[in-house]
């Protein structure tokens, strides 16, 4: 367990890494350019007007996360280090209207059925193979199946549990509100707070019940329900000196224990607190690799006599 929570972080580095500066070398023209140019092609005989200095670049990342860009109305079509659905984030939203109960199922469907997701869950398998988790499913593509399939099944609960059920029986509103202010310290400690306080759907600060119980709850439901039990294997031991097969009977105790649920339920929201803290962070990260993107692309035009 412990192995794939490092995994998924270190994952998400090397994604940040790997299409940030693809993504930042788009560049978007201005809206100064474009008045320009219309106004050109309207009458070819006036020139063009310079662009006004007054005019504000786009950002890609702010537009994406304002509430109503998203394919369902209150949300963002935002996707967190380019690639990982980022729709319940939004940035300057202000006060909202309560999400509709459908609307928070269609949101988190949107986000867990998401095609990234498909070849994370199997690389996050692949990894549970390699280190032999959960040995009662052994080894071979069949097993590699059983543990596709707990992976899939483990996140699509947890991301409807914490985002759909409980913020739907509780009123609570799933959505994370980026603050954008104050110093290093304090927008950390905002990020970290999310996983215990939010926002109820009448707009007052509440206990998050809906992500720490939420949690809980799908924990619960994977570690009990379709984990593996107790099983006994017979494992072959070679005795070159007698010449004949032996065949040792271990037991391998069962994943259905209070323990396990514990540790899947701390693992979770460790994860989460961490994401959240992303979220909270990651526009600054993208516009600091956009700015460096502009000034290295400005600097052999600046250089010239």
């Amino acid at each position: 367990m412990f192995i794939k929570f490092v995994v998924k972080v270190a994952a998400c580095l090397v994604v940040a890494c790997t299409v940030s500066v693809p993504s930042s070398a788009q560049q978007t023209p201005s809206a100064g350019s474009d008045s320009s140019a219309q106004t050109q092609a309207q009458d070819p005989g006036k020139p063009a007007s310079a662009p006004s200095n007054s005019a504000q670049p786009a950002d890609p990342v702010k537009d994406s996360k304002q509430a109503g860009q998203g394919k369902v109305a209150g949300t963002s079509n935002d996707r967190l280090l380019y690639t990982l659905p980022n729709f319940l984030t939004l940035e300057n939203a202000g006060k909202l209207p309560p999400m509709p109960v459908k609307d928070k199922y269609k949101v988190v469907a949107l986000s867990t059925f998401d095609p990234v997701n498909y070849p994370w869950w199997g690389l996050l398998s692949a990894i549970g193979q390699a280190d032999n988790s959960e040995p009662q499913y052994g080894q071979g593509w069949a097993a590699y199946g059983k543990r596709y399939a707990t992976t899939a099944s483990d996140s699509i609960i947890e991301n409807f549990m914490v985002g759909a059920v409980f913020p739907s029986a509780l009123h609570q509103d799933p959505r994370f509100y980026e603050s954008g202010k104050g110093s290093f310290g304090r927008r950390l400690g905002y990020g970290m707070e999310r996983m215990v306080v939010t926002l109820s759907d009448s707009g007052h600060k509440q206990f998050n019940y809906s992500e720490i119980f939420g949690a809980a709850f799908a924990a619960a439901v994977s570690t009990y329900s379709y984990h593996p039990r107790g099983k006994y294997v017979y494992h072959y031991v070679d005795h070159p000196s007698s010449g004949m097969p032996n065949y040792q009977l271990e037991y391998l105790s069962s994943d259905r224990t209070l323990r396990n649920a514990a540790s899947v339920w701390g693992t979770q929201l460790s994860l989460d607190t961490l994401t959240y803290v992303v979220k909270e962070f990651w526009p600054d990260i993208h516009r600091m690799l956009g700015g460096k993107h502009k000034n290295d692309a400005a600097a052999p035009a600046s250089s010239k006599p």
